[in-house]
């Protein structure tokens, strides 16, 4: 069930595609700026020898796919480490199967094993379960997961969180007129953790939620739940429609109908908290067209994607960047020499750090900001709005 420092699937091909991905490492390993004062929860690392790092990947697990986003996680982990400059890391890769039980016990046997920080899992119940299992050691766990829910004490979350996107939207529709939003959801476990992201996300943003509805997760839930979302938009001076739904749940199906209930643009602004470039064929949608929506900074992002191509001949899982900005961020810190560098005071320090998706930073309570950029679409095509901002220069921690 474990798997210790197996090889990638492909090692990046030539002396020239190493060469060619050191201009994206150089500008990440170089994105820290660290304050002073380092706090000591966390183990102490010696920086001038090689750093022991764990990355649960849900590895040898029997869901389908699970064994290419595995694979892909590790490719762009071992990138990243291949890409830093003057910091040495030990990446060991544990399979958790994508089972709790057995992250929580690979995450002890690597802190055994040495590592002084973990990268992963992937899912929230791997990843509460691993972050437990290593508490007690003060061991740090940056997971891929993107619910904020499980985020604290040692456990910190790298994913697109949907506060993120949501309080991008918002602040956009707010200084452009369109700040009364009524939002859309689905009556289910996870749709509730989503408007409960959403309702956290409009403080301060100048937006204000004036309704929220909500379906079955079904077509005929949808359907059924049409005529109240219609005159629920027309009643409550709504200016824009924001939608939680993905293009693999309700979003084509919504963008569909409501236009054909006469609930559309530009009477409404429609707006997403979810990539509606992904897959590209949302972007055909016709209901979505002048719609805004929030993506990672396409500029690093797009670098990213073409680097990993070039070095493993396949385009990279949709989060293995996520694994890439865990170690550049590693690497940043150690790149200090500061034997807390791995702490949680060093691990949220308020400049942050330029991942593959854009900035980011770690916040206190486990969770991340990230610098996202704003889009619409224009004849099937994504427009940038707002390009994502590249600093969080005047924030605080």
């Amino acid at each position: 069930m474990r798997a210790v420092q197996p090889p990638a699937r492909r090692r990046p091909a030539t002396r020239t595609t190493r060469r060619a991905l050191l201009g994206l490492a150089g500008s990440l390993a170089l994105s820290a700026c660290m304050p002073t004062g380092f706090g000591a929860f966390g183990p102490r690392v010696d920086a001038s020898g090689p750093v022991t790092v764990a990355l649960l990947v849900p590895g040898a697990s029997t869901t389908p796919g699970d064994d290419i986003l595995a694979s892909h996680l590790e490719n762009a982990a071992r990138l990243a480490v291949s890409d830093l400059s003057g910091v040495q890391i030990d990446l060991r890769v544990y399979a958790t199967t994508g089972d709790p039980a057995s992250a929580a016990q690979l995450a002890r046997q690597a802190v055994q094993d040495g590592a002084r920080i973990i990268l992963g899992p992937v899912r929230s119940a791997e990843a509460n379960a691993a972050g437990a299992a290593v508490a007690s050691a003060g061991v740090n766990v940056l997971s891929f997961s993107n619910n904020p829910a499980i985020a604290g004490n040692n456990v910190f979350v790298l994913g697109l969180t949907p506060d993120n996107a949501a309080r991008r939207v918002f602040d956009y529709a707010a200084r452009n007129n369109r700040g009364n939003v009524m939002v859309i959801g689905e009556r289910t476990q996870a749709g509730e953790l989503v408007l409960a992201a959403v309702n956290r996300a409009v403080a301060g943003t100048g937006a204000s939620i004036v309704a929220t509805q909500t379906y079955e997760f079904s077509q005929q839930g949808i359907v059924a739940a049409l005529p109240d979302i219609a005159n629920a938009a027309r009643s409550s001076g709504a200016q824009s429609i924001l939608f939680t739904a993905d293009s693999a749940g309700a979003l084509p199906i919504l963008a569909q109908l409501l236009p054909d209930n006469r609930i559309a643009y530009p009477q409404f602004q429609f707006m997403g908290i979810t990539q509606w470039n992904v897959p590209p064929a949302t972007l055909q949608l016709r209901g979505l067209q002048d719609g805004w929506f929030a993506l990672p900074d396409p500029a690093t992002l797009g670098q990213f994607e073409a680097r990993y191509a070039q070095a493993y001949g396949e385009a990279p899982h949709p989060i293995a960047g996520l694994a890439y900005d865990g170690i550049a961020a590693i690497g940043a810190l150690l790149g200090t020499g500061d034997a807390d560098a791995l702490s949680r005071a060093s691990l949220t320090q308020g400049s942050g750090f330029v991942g593959v998706n854009g900035v980011f930073r770690l916040m206190p309570d486990g969770t991340n900001q990230r610098g996202l950029a704003l889009a619409t679409i224009r004849d099937n095509t994504v427009v940038i709005l707002e390009p994502a901002p590249r600093s969080f220069a005047g924030s605080g921690t």
